[in-house]
């Protein structure tokens, strides 16, 4: 069966075949190389490496087992037991950005920058991370299948290792990806994923430690989070205010609401049922706890708050060299 891609052109959308698609795996994990199609936003990309993580799934009741204690304050006394889960640092096709921008930022990867401006980020496009059910994978006899600046730094075409008909993926990492995974290792790793699910409107969080700067006199810690929501239903829906709640290790219990994320009040609608963004926050202590809400509204202007589910905030003990960047 062709996997095809579904791409904006003057005359109109048309379908553009890109190779053939395998079989998902149920289980395992995919190797570096493997093509895929996004099964939310619907881009090419390309697996760079796989991550392990605990998912904390808020919709499964468990039995007694590993859990996650709930944060001070936090709603609820719910435990909830957390499961491995397999996740993908990827690449995104840059010629599919456009179509996902409105849903999906295409630069939500970033860095704490090197120098000594404690709020200065620099972020690495079309890099993202990527579920296992996410992935819809494919084989193409294209030597350069993505688009993307550093497909050729990280990946090698290998014809001996994979064929259209093969399992195997014919691209293999160079040395320069495996240099840049184990350098950046702490600023890219996720550990622990939280999910919930609110009136069919479900919320995944991943937070990551960006590292430590010192200003004023002070340390001030640093966190990237990534967040999903998806619309489960078939109800269109807009989100339309967000309400945070940050408590850091220091004491201290801080309250942020506002219009949107990021600038926008994304539609969830069944036609596009997901946004996905990322955003930061900083702590003069190595650690604490967000939780919160986002306000829903419905096509009759009536509204629900959805649960954000409470998450750590937790400093990588082994915080030395800064990050680097990507330039060789």
């Amino acid at each position: 069966m062709q996997a095809r891609y579904l791409s904006s052109r003057p005359e109109g959308k048309v379908l553009e075949t890109v190779g053939v698609f395998e079989a998902p795996k149920q289980h395992g994990k995919y190797e570096t190389g493997q093509l895929f199609l996004h099964s939310v936003f619907g881009y090419r990309g390309i697996v760079l490496f796989p991550w392990h993580a605990r998912l904390y799934d808020r919709d499964v009741t468990p039995p007694t087992g590993e859990s996650k204690p709930e944060p001070p304050g936090a709603h609820g006394s719910k435990e909830v037991k957390g499961k491995t889960h397999t996740y993908y640092q990827v690449l995104i096709d840059t010629r599919d950005c456009p179509h996902i921008s409105q849903r999906s930022q295409t630069e939500a990867v970033t860095f704490l920058a090197n120098h000594d401006d404690s709020r200065a980020l620099y972020a690495i496009p079309g890099l993202d991370y990527v579920s296992h059910e996410d992935i819809l994978p494919y084989n193409s006899t294209d030597q350069i299948p993505i688009q993307h600046e550093l497909f050729e730094r990280f990946l090698m075409f290998n014809p001996s290792k994979g064929t259209l008909c093969s399992t195997l993926s014919p691209f293999i990492p160079r040395d320069t990806l495996r240099a840049w995974q184990e350098k950046n290792h702490p600023w890219l790793e996720l550990s622990d994923v939280h999910r919930e699910t609110t009136e069919s409107i479900r919320v995944t969080v991943i937070p990551f430690y960006m590292g430590m700067r010192e200003a004023q006199n002070s340390h001030v810690y640093w966190w990237r989070y990534c967040i999903r929501l998806e619309n489960m239903g078939a109800e269109v829906v807009q989100l339309r205010e967000r309400h945070w709640r940050i408590f850091s290790l220091s004491g201290t219990l801080e309250t942020v609401r506002g219009r949107g994320v990021v600038g926008r009040e994304p539609v969830l609608s069944k036609e596009q049922p997901a946004f996905q963004y990322s955003s930061h926050v900083s702590l003069q202590a190595p650690s604490g706890h967000m939780w919160g809400t986002f306000r829903i509204e419905r096509t009759d202007g009536s509204h629900f708050d959805v649960r954000i589910p409470p998450f750590s905030l937790e400093s990588n003990k082994d915080d030395k060299a800064p990050p680097a960047g990507y330039s060789w």
